[in-house]
């Protein structure tokens, strides 16, 4: 299969959402990550907000983000995020921030902050947080919970076997907790995940994967292509097929998914409201091990 193709928008939209963000000192997953998608979101004038800075306190094989010990969270960031955000207009806010196992609430307070500060300057906004899996604790679940984000999302990035491989002090056990308890302490909000395709994996791990996400009560689901970001990083495994992104579709239907973002240039951010409005609309009853 040939690797996936995006197309770049007009150049000075691109630059007015730069722009908007140097001037904030704001960062964005787009940048840090190298996301495919960078330069078509900015020229929609959408981003995905770094919050609690661009150093992240693990080293995963696959993302592109700086690793070491960052600095103190800018006790600024959420008004800053919140002055952005309505500057750009946006109707659906997605923030996601580094890991910081440096922090005693692995910067959850942070987070809620951040939402509290958008929500004051634009109620109606949706709000979807991309957390990390604050090392399993509770409290700093609850504390995101309790801002009220429209969704929570936590990804699984890949398989059991190859979590050991590719996620640094992470744990697929772990990740299917943090997604379990945020549906019963919040059964309100959705519980969204998501998965890179192309590292390893095998089909039936996939299905299983996506089974396993289903009982813990995840209900919305991306999978994307994997991509490098760089030959130091993890080498891409495998292409995968539209035949077998397709099949995937077809396991996550099945499985009664009511979001599902599926194919070779989704992330788990990309295009998030879309998404999310699908999942509202179809919205079902929890799967039953």
């Amino acid at each position: 299969m040939d690797k996936p193709k995006i197309r770049i928008p007009v150049k000075r939209k691109i630059e007015a959402t730069r722009t908007l963000l140097q001037s904030l000192g704001l960062h964005t997953v787009c940048q840090e990550a190298g996301c495919p998608n960078r330069w078509e979101c900015f020229g929609r004038g959408t981003a995905t907000f770094l919050i609690l800075g661009d150093i992240c306190t693990r080293h995963c094989r696959f993302c592109a983000i700086a690793s070491g010990m960052p600095d103190a969270p800018d006790p600024d960031e959420p008004e800053k995020v919140a002055e952005a955000a309505e500057r750009m207009q946006l109707k659906y806010v997605v923030i996601t921030s580094v890991t910081r196992d440096d922090l005693p609430d692995g910067g959850a307070g942070h987070f809620a902050e951040t939402i509290q500060a958008v929500r004051r300057r634009m109620p109606d906004a949706g709000i979807e947080v991309l957390t990390p899996d604050f090392n399993g604790e509770v409290c700093s679940i609850e504390t995101v919970l309790d801002a009220q984000p429209t969704v929570f999302n936590h990804n699984i990035e890949t398989v059991a076997r190859l979590t050991p491989l590719l996620r640094n002090r992470a744990s697929y056990l772990r990740s299917l907790a943090v997604l379990e308890y945020a549906g019963r302490y919040a059964p309100g909000i959705p519980v969204k995940s998501g998965i890179m395709a192309g590292a390893g994996e095998r089909p039936e791990e996939v299905r299983e994967t996506l089974r396993d996400l289903r009982l813990a009560g995840c209900t919305i689901i991306t999978i994307g292509q994997y991509l490098a970001p760089s030959v130091e990083h993890y080498a891409v495994q495998e292409y995968i097929t539209e035949e077998m992104f397709g099949q995937y579709r077809q396991w996550a239907a099945e499985l009664q998914f009511s979001g599902i973002a599926i194919g070779p240039l989704v992330r788990s951010s990309y295009r998030a409201e879309e998404y999310q409005r699908i999942a509202k609309k179809n919205s079902g009853p929890a799967l039953e091990a």
